[in-house]
């Protein structure tokens, strides 16, 4: 075995790794202890990385051939490689010059490489003649890039993860760290370690695990962010904490915001954000008075209506008291994908050019132009996202290219989303992974390369460039995403504009870097110093990083000059405004989303993995247990979420953190896992079914993080539960199998369970499901088949008068043990927790299997302790579960930090990733010692 330096393809944290394999399969994944950014740590995602590059779940996953369809709805055929690109090639040539280049629409991703990224970006400006490309990255990161540069002049964050700690107040908002970020958690728990003075601010509607770590809780309003900031500025004011000296020498527009925030006194701020006038008081004093202020920040800024002025009005806090350019001061935007800054630098999004150029001003174009050997470039700002989704459903867009995306899951309004897919002429998906909603669109599918055959480089949220190194050769007969763009391009351009064919003359991810290097030459985020024999030897940079440079700046703004046309920050005089829609009377719930912690995005990797359902594994609403109280609801009870744009179906839960009238959903709940038909037959789509398409009008980032919705109760009495172990190169097969299955109940989910590398061999499946009566026989008969739950191994029980079906897999072992192997109950599903409990232990029944098929509640008192339904998993990494730390932490005597030991010492949860942390920490302040009796 050796080992291969790459980078995670999750978050934007941009974590090191050391690839273990043989030059054909991953075997294992730690964490690179030489990597600045993690020292070695991975959370629970990046450590289970290898997991999903099994060779069983690559077969079964994976997009390993191109494939076309003849026609919508039915099963795409593969084809080689050649015809594939020369068919590419003639329908968007032909579409190129029947509609013009704007009716080509094409669609990355942050999760794509910097070369990857500078491909398209050069194919679709230099050789279409359009700027009709943009990226996913649009959904979590322009609002961050559009409130950089209405600032501070450049999208260019200032900060670096080395700034943690050095600060002595850290203002975290709009960003569940915990959860988002565990390894920057990490960093800031160490960092508090060493500075017990260290202060934590944690502005979130919703107690988050973040929240609950934080010396100061603001549980604002939805929606409430520019009035809390100017608030806070209207006290820094007051109270003389602002630094005038530094706002008069490095800063103009101070008076005109001055004015503004004299309307935002204590009492004021605290009707418009539902605050305590005393802790804005306390949040702007250690804010002002602070040494050295941090703010950190991801989505719950960015994904707003208005979220420009979020991140804008943020940064004015740190303008107006100096706390930027200093160790441990500064705004601080944490990137959501692995490379959206990357593909900010190369341009690539509809109102960008190479290297941070303005596409609106005709110098940066010329400039672009000459490096590309071109007349001019287009100048027409392209279509953002929404912008270009539903062009594509009103007809104007004909030709829709999808790259290393799931617009099906992860975009706004689904229903215009399926709608556009449907409508356009030519949909090209360019992908790994053959499971994603979106594949079932697609007239071509593309094999791309993913995480482990990939080459190039990522920048992650503290500009800091890494090489991502494949360890083994392409799956099948996938190729590199530039690779692909470079061969489909030549073809196009012989097609459309055979002198631009010179526009690809790449033969390595090297030659694509070196040229964009060059374009960065006296930008901003100048890396003319950099190159990849550098990156090899010396490992990871930051920019900037000029020629000549010994090495990059890891802190920017550190002499008060900006990329500013006078060299001065720009204070942003921003207005309040409304959320996209405010609950009303005929939808009164705040709809939050937001991440969990052991799932990335729509899924499309992490969703393979049992193991990372451990902590989360039904999809499921949070609501306040005062709104359930009022909806008569009892947590498992079904309910329907409506927004204006669709509706959904799914369990309700009773969660402390959510105060009354606000609701939660994973961001991650798509078609995928979570379905059903709503009263009109229509299918349910999962959460982006209820999210709005309102955008930001500077960023053009949607408000992803808010809806409007109507809740209540919904009657499916039929009830379906079905697990089963099958053998791991089959389970995901039949996953894909049983999806189409889901659309038939009025709710349902289907989620793999268990714990890879089973010991067997096996992975599991969770079948979910629920209607108002029985649904066809043929159907359940197959889902019965898919799961194994058919046949002479299999034990049934049948009472067509009451609609109960039961059914049980069992597996006698050599020693006579009988260990239950699957079990189907339909109809009445109450008995699923103490069955799940004993398929999860794998350990031999106590009693006759037949007995299990008796009525719940006779069958759990047969089967006594051995039916004790699970308790929740904590940590992920060694699979504890809750009771099992409360138990033990009973035991554990002394301070909350000697408990905290003890309990990682008995258990080990917490000594891995860390992603558990939190989570313990408020389990040692709940549990108390238990008081065992003194002696006679």
């Amino acid at each position: 075995m050796t080992e291969t330096r790459s980078t995670c393809p999750y978050c934007g944290v941009g974590c090191g790794v050391l690839i273990e394999h043989d030059g054909q399969r991953i075997t294992g994944v730690r964490g690179d202890p030489d990597h600045p950014a993690n020292a070695g740590r991975l959370c629970t995602k990046g450590a289970t990385l290898h997991l999903t590059a099994a060779e069983s779940v690559q077969q079964q996953t994976r997009l390993l051939a191109p494939m076309q369809r003849t026609r919508r709805g039915v099963a795409p055929h593969t084809v080689d490689w050649d015809s594939a690109l020369d068919d590419a090639a003639e329908r968007l040539a032909a579409i190129h010059q029947q509609h013009g280049a704007d009716a080509i629409g094409v669609y990355v991703s942050g999760q794509l490489l910097t070369e990857d990224y500078y491909v398209f970006n050069k194919l679709v400006k230099g050789l279409l003649g359009t700027n009709h490309i943009d990226t996913n990255s649009r959904l979590c990161m322009s609002s961050a890039v559009a409130g950089y540069k209405a600032t501070l002049g450049a999208d260019a964050p200032p900060c670096s993860y080395e700034d943690f700690a050095h600060a002595d107040t850290v203002f975290i908002t709009g960003s569940n760290l915990a959860w988002a970020h565990p390894i920057l958690m990490r960093r800031l728990e160490d960092a508090r370690r060493a500075r017990p003075q260290q202060k934590w601010i944690v502005a979130d509607p919703r107690r988050t695990e973040t929240a609950e770590m934080a010396d100061l809780h603001l549980a604002l309003k939805p929606g409430s962010d520019v009035a809390l900031y100017h608030g806070l500025l209207h006290l820094l004011l007051a109270q003389g904490l602002t630094e005038p000296a530094y706002i008069a020498a490095h800063t103009t527009g101070f008076e005109a915001l001055a004015e503004r925030v004299r309307a935002f006194p204590p009492a004021e701020t605290a009707r418009l954000t539902g605050l305590a006038e005393a802790d804005l008081h306390t949040a702007a004093r250690w804010f002002g008075e602070s040494p050295a202020t941090l703010s950190l920040y991801c989505q719950g800024l960015n994904q707003s209506s208005h979220g420009t002025d979020n991140n804008a009005a943020l940064i004015n806090l740190h303008l107006a008291t100096g706390q930027i350019g200093r160790p441990g001061a500064g705004p601080f935007s944490l990137t959501g994908q692995p490379n959206a800054m990357g593909g900010r630098e190369v341009g690539g999004l509809a109102n960008l050019l190479s290297a941070h150029r303005d596409l609106a001003n005709p110098a940066h174009r010329a400039e672009v132009a000459q490096l590309w050997g071109l007349p001019s470039v287009p100048a027409t700002p392209g279509r953002t996202a929404i912008e270009m989704f539903q062009a594509a459903a009103d007809g104007a867009v004909k030709a829709l290219w999808i790259v290393c995306t799931n617009p099906a899951q992860s975009l706004p309004d689904q229903t215009l989303v399926r709608r556009a897919l449907e409508r356009a002429e030519f949909v090209i998906v360019q992908e790994a992974f053959a499971t994603t909603v979106t594949c079932a669109y697609a007239d071509l599918l593309l094999p791309a390369t993913t995480w482990g055959e990939k080459d190039g480089t990522v920048t992650n949220s503290e500009r800091r460039i890494s090489r991502v190194r494949a360890a083994l050769p392409p799956a099948g007969e996938a190729r590199h995403d530039w690779a692909i763009a470079a061969d489909l391009g030549r073809r196009l351009a012989a097609r459309i504009a055979p002198a631009r064919i010179a526009l690809f003359p790449y033969t390595t991810p090297e030659s694509v870097w070196n040229e964009h290097r060059d374009s960065t030459r006296g930008r901003d985020l100048d890396i003319t110093g950099l190159s990849y024999a550098r990156l090899e030897e010396q490992g990871p940079q930051q920019w900037p990083c000029p020629e000549g440079a010994r090495e990059g700046r890891s802190r920017l703004y550190a002499d008060g000059v900006y990329p500013t046309a006078d060299g001065r920050a720009r204070f942003a005089d921003v207005s309040l405004s409304p959320l996209a829609e405010a609950p009303d009377a005929a939808y009164p719930f705040s709809l939050l989303t937001g991440r969990l912690r052991d799932q990335w995005h729509g899924m499309s990797r992490t969703g393979l993995l049992g193991r990372l359902y451990g902590h989360e594994g039904l999809p499921a609403i949070d609501l306040a247990p005062a709104d359930m109280d009022r909806l008569g609801l009892h947590d498992g009870d079904l309910v329907r979420v409506a927004s204006r744009r669709g509706t959904l179906v799914l369990p309700a839960r009773a969660r402390d953190e959510l105060p009354a009238g606000q609701a939660f959903i994973p961001m991650h709940w798509g078609e995928e896992v979570l379905s059903g038909h709503d009263d009109q037959g229509r299918t349910l789509n999962g959460v982006n079914a209820l999210t709005t398409p309102a955008f930001c009008p500077k960023s053009k980032q949607p408000e992803l993080k808010h809806a409007a919705v109507a809740i209540e109760k919904v009657v499916l009495p039929w009830r379906l539960s079905a697990m089963a172990w099958l053998p791991a190169d089959q389970a995901l097969a039949v996953r894909e199998q049983l999806r189409p299955l889901l659309k038939a109940f009025g709710w349902a989910s289907l989620l793999p369970f268990g714990r890879e590398p089973d010991a067997q061999g096996r992975v599991g499946l969770v079948l979910r499901a629920a209607a108002t009566a029985p649904v066809e026989a043929a159907l359940l008969a197959t889902a019965r088949r898919l799961l194994a739950l058919e046949g002479p191994e299999v034990l049934r029980y049948r009472d067509d008068a009451q609609a109960q079906d039961r059914a049980l897999r069992v597996q006698r072992t050599a020693d006579g043990a009988t260990h239950l192997q699957g079990f189907w109950l339909a109809g009445d599903a109450s008995g699923e927790a103490w069955l799940r409990a004993l398929l999860d232990s794998d350990e031999a029944l106590p009693g006759p299997a037949r007995l299990l098929l008796a009525p719940g509640g006779l069958a759990q008192a047969l089967m006594g302790d051995a039916a004790t339904p699970a308790s929740p998993q904590v940590c992920t990494c060694f699979n504890v579960r809750e009771d099992t730390i409360r138990a033990t932490l009973g035991g554990c005597a002394g301070s909350p930090a000697e408990r905290l030991a003890a309990l990682m010492g008995a258990l080990r949860c917490g000594t891995n990733c860390g992603s558990c942390l939190p989570t313990l920490r408020r389990l040692t302040k709940e549990v108390p010692v238990r008081q065992v009796p003194a002696a006679a």
